[in-house]
């Protein structure tokens, strides 16, 4: 069974409201206010079934033209739109600003039906529908059917509902219930003993009973407590269908028309929107930068800024590249629709698609930024999330970022960044809770930073092994995480970009110039480690001739890295036989007593109480020993 949503469009008292009555027997006007004076305020809802089995719900939208934020909103969904005309006046120009609405929400699927035919005679009836039709050239609505009926007597209403099957059974495609749910909220009320209650189209998933979700741009989670499909209470509503949700967790006056109910994370706030916008042929307007706007999109109304970056001004039929800056947060997906009208006097000028919903802020006439948002206005979801990974250069995005930056699925992400990373367009790093990108062109450019800093690296200091990791880790990617650069710099060392020894970084062709100075340095320090025995000596103090000082810490890092000797302090070294010595006579001394004193480590040592001391803390950092409460005191690890 399909759900099929049908909305109504036309100027004020053409009989939308008796017209759906007509198809349905229920009256859609649900305030007093609306029955006393006749007019459609707010957004009506109801429904009936075709024999095929699929129900159709309407949606009965305003005509007024101070109600057009509510025709809108009721927009959201819509599979076909009823354009009523009263045959006794013709188009006026409520019905045409609803045209434009609707051609610009991208509203394909449509009847023209032609309501209060009781009123006129056939004459007359064929001078309308003649006048109607050559309105309707170059709009959707151009090759529309034609249905003629009185709402009043019930004439055409058969052959309306025919008409309706025929359309919504061959050219209306069943909405993806597999896919994230999103249901943008039009009417949110209390009721004693349930508490909070919004409804909605349901754009796209399946939404259960005792889900949770989020309410952006709010950001707060809420349970589904239960679910209402046209009266009736059930545990699960599908995209197409006209549902009212009870929720936990919120209170009404913190919900509003506007907010979208969608998985937690699955969306981003934002206060910036590049679209492509059309400026409607018909509008008497020219836009110009930094233009104030009125922003209708989904159910949402908010002012907002046209930022124009490709052209100084679009006048009436011409489109162009505009960032719009609002004054209240938002959450929309990439492809939503989206009405404008001016700021004052209040009068659509047009419309257009959401290209990028959380862009970053751009200037003007930036060429680089003109081809991205052409890239992204012709690109499939894959093309979308390659850019965003290659526009992130200096931190790996994960997959549930880019869901959520896309407002796709993890589904649908996952799919994509797995046939990117097939395709060699992008390396994927799996951790646990998620998966890191990161762009091939970013990686080359990266790496070639890395080589030419390694070899600058190299070239002054000739006794490294090469760059610590941690020192390239926050030189190049310090907005990554530690375990995740550690996957990455695996990945190259699998490449054979470099290698790595413990924590050093170099070359592959990198080796240690053991050269002259090399061998003098060491060969003095050796030489004077053997000679001091346990006695150890500040290095600062040994005389190395014309060798600098940092030449020899390096070559000092080295012969430790070598285990040829030990750091016991600053400045303090000794000769590595020493130590496993030292260390022979402390294990043979606990097997002796289970507590041994520092007195009795110097004495078995033949040594300072100092130099004592020195030796017994590291053999605590390695184990062998551990204090017994006191600082003098020692037992087996």
């Amino acid at each position: 069974m399909k759900n099929i949503i049908i909305g109504t469009a036309g100027h004020i008292d053409h009989g939308k409201t008796t017209l759906i009555k007509a198809l349905t027997g229920r009256n859609t006007d649900r305030w007093e206010e609306e029955q006393r004076r006749g007019i459609t305020i707010d957004l009506g809802f109801t429904y009936f079934d075709l024999k095929s089995g699929d129900r159709v719900g309407i949606i009965d939208v305003p005509g007024h033209e101070k109600f057009i934020n509510n025709m809108v909103a009721g927009v959201v969904g819509m599979d076909l739109v009823m354009l009523v005309v009263a045959a006794d006046e013709g188009i006026m120009p409520q019905t045409r600003e609803h045209m434009d609405i609707l051609g610009e929400l991208g509203i394909e699927k449509s009847i023209l039906v032609l309501n209060k035919c009781d009123l006129v005679d056939e004459e007359w009836l064929e001078l309308v529908e003649e006048e109607i039709q050559e309105e309707l050239q170059g709009t959707f609505l151009e090759k529309a059917p034609v249905v003629k009926v009185s709402a009043a007597t019930g004439q055409g209403i058969p052959e309306l509902i025919e008409t309706i099957e025929r359309l919504t059974s061959d050219e209306v495609v069943e909405k993806d219930i597999y896919t994230i749910p999103r249901l943008p909220v039009d009417r949110v009320f209390s009721i004693s003993g349930f508490g909070t209650i919004i409804t909605g189209t349901l754009l796209a998933g399946t939404i259960c009973k005792e889900d949770t979700l989020q309410m952006y741009p709010i950001g707060k989670e809420c349970k589904i407590r239960s679910i209402q499909v046209h009266g009736e209470n059930v545990d699960k509503c599908y995209a197409g269908q006209r549902v009212a949700i009870n929720i936990s967790n919120m209170k009404k006056n913190e919900i509003h028309r506007g907010c979208v109910l969608a998985p937690p994370n699955n969306m981003k706030n934002t206060m910036l929107l590049d679209v492509k916008m059309n400026i409607l042929p018909s509008s008497m307007r020219i836009l110009t930068n930094h233009t104030r706007l009125h922003l209708f999109t989904g159910t949402s109304e908010i002012l907002c800024r046209a930022v124009l970056l490709d052209k100084e001004e679009i006048g009436p039929g011409e489109s162009g590249y505009v960032q719009l800056r609002l004054e209240e947060e938002i959450a929309l997906r990439r492809g939503d629709k989206f009405i404008v009208r001016f700021y004052s006097p209040m009068e659509t000028i047009g419309g257009g698609v959401v290209i990028e919903p959380n862009p970053t802020k751009k200037k003007r006439f930036q060429e680089d930024v003109i081809e991205e948002l052409r890239r992204k206005e012709s690109g499939s979801t894959e093309d979308i999330i390659e850019m965003h990974i290659r526009n992130s250069k200096d931190e790996m995005l994960t997959v549930g970022e880019l869901a959520k930056m896309t407002a796709l699925s993890l589904d649908e992400v996952k799919k994509d960044v797995e046939t990117l990373q097939a395709k060699g367009i992008i390396k994927v790093f799996h951790m646990k809770k998620d998966s890191y990108t990161w762009h091939k062109e970013n990686d080359q450019a990266l790496q070639n930073q890395m080589i030419k800093t390694l070899q600058e690296y190299h070239a002054i200091h000739l006794y490294r092994y090469g760059m610590q990791k941690a020192e390239i880790h926050m030189t190049f990617l310090k907005k990554v995480k530690p375990n995740v650069f550690d996957l990455y710099l695996e990945s190259l060392v699998a490449e054979g970009v470099m290698k790595r020894k413990n924590e050093f970084l170099s070359l592959p062709q990198h080796e240690i110039a053991k050269d002259y100075v090399y061998q003098q340095v060491e060969e003095k320090l050796l030489d004077t480690f053997e000679k001091a025995k346990l006695d150890f000596p500040k290095v600062s103090e040994v005389d190395f001739g014309t060798v600098p000082f940092d030449v020899v810490e390096d070559i000092l890092l080295l012969l430790v890295e070598e285990k040829k000797i030990i750091k016991l302090g600053e400045e303090l070294y000794t000769l590595t036989t020493y130590i496993e010595h030292s260390k022979e006579i402390i294990c043979s001394l606990l097997k002796e007593k289970n507590l041994i004193t520092m007195a009795e480590i110097r004495d078995a040592l033949e040594t300072s109480r100092k130099n004592a001391k020195l030796i017994v803390e590291y053999m605590d950092s390695i184990k062998i020993t551990k204090r017994n409460g006191t600082e003098s005191e020692r037992v087996a690890y």
